[in-house]
């Protein structure tokens, strides 16, 4: 049975799909995701920590990697947890700029609630600040207080900027592996792609955050788009899209 299933993968390989081993959980992580999770809010699949621990065992290069998107920091740390479990050495780049889709008046009571948006607002960009030094102390991330649109004219520009943690950095370069996570519509998510593309190593990696088939938002119109023009393969699909650009 073993022998076939390694024909099929390698058949699979061969046709241009990468196909990561399903795992009902994973190698490297038990232990300190499940105290991370006790401690760090957020919301985050197990099959996008697969592919996690996927992309970055396999990183093409040292450039970067890009988070669009961090919340409070979940994601964030368990990239850096596997940076430094495969001792990797690549700068590691966010961008969020903690105002949330749906909320259009930050004045305004959360859910009927005496807090304001604007006061959780700045709660979760605090706490994403907290969870990030403590989980993550030695291998900071530069974490930049931006929309996903003006982050990457920055990164074009090749800016001098300021991160949250008020240190100096500047922009730009390619891109080994991009998480994308910030506005979840087609209109958002078909520019971050754009703009990620542009600069993307050949062989790097793309993951897009609620692009299941079933998730509801245009983020898997965008992922199907991609997978027609053929310039991008499929590593993993479980349930989210992580590409590998081969052209």
């Amino acid at each position: 049975m073993r022998f076939v299933i390694k024909k099929i993968r390698k058949l699979f390989n061969y046709l241009g799909f990468d196909i990561i081993r399903s795992r009902k959980y994973h190698n490297s992580l038990p232990e300190f995701g499940n105290w991370l999770r006790y401690a760090n809010a957020g919301m985050l699949s197990n099959g996008n920590i697969d592919s996690f621990e996927y992309v970055i065992k396999n990183l093409p290069s040292e450039n970067p990697l890009i988070e669009i998107g961090s919340f409070c920091g979940l994601s964030t740390n368990i990239i850096i947890f596997y940076l430094n479990f495969f001792k990797k050495k690549n700068k590691f780049f966010t961008a969020d700029k903690w105002l949330f889709e749906g909320v259009e008046k930050q004045n305004e009571y959360l859910g009927g609630s005496s807090i304001y948006h604007h006061e959780y607002r700045a709660f979760c960009k605090e706490t994403y600040i907290r969870n990030v030094s403590f989980f993550s102390k030695g291998y900071l991330p530069h974490t930049i207080e931006q929309f996903s649109d003006d982050f990457f004219k920055l990164w074009k520009s090749n800016s001098l900027t300021t991160d949250v943690f008020d240190r100096e950095v500047k922009l730009g370069g390619s891109i080994s592996f991009a998480y994308i996570d910030g506005n979840h519509t087609y209109e958002y998510a078909k520019r971050d792609f754009e703009n990620v593309n542009i600069n993307l190593d050949k062989n790097g990696f793309i993951l897009f955050d609620d692009s299941s088939k079933y998730s509801g938002y245009g983020v898997h119109k965008v992922v199907q788009e991609i997978i027609n023009e053929g310039k991008y393969i499929v590593v993993n699909n479980n349930p989210n899209y992580l590409l590998k650009k081969i052209i």
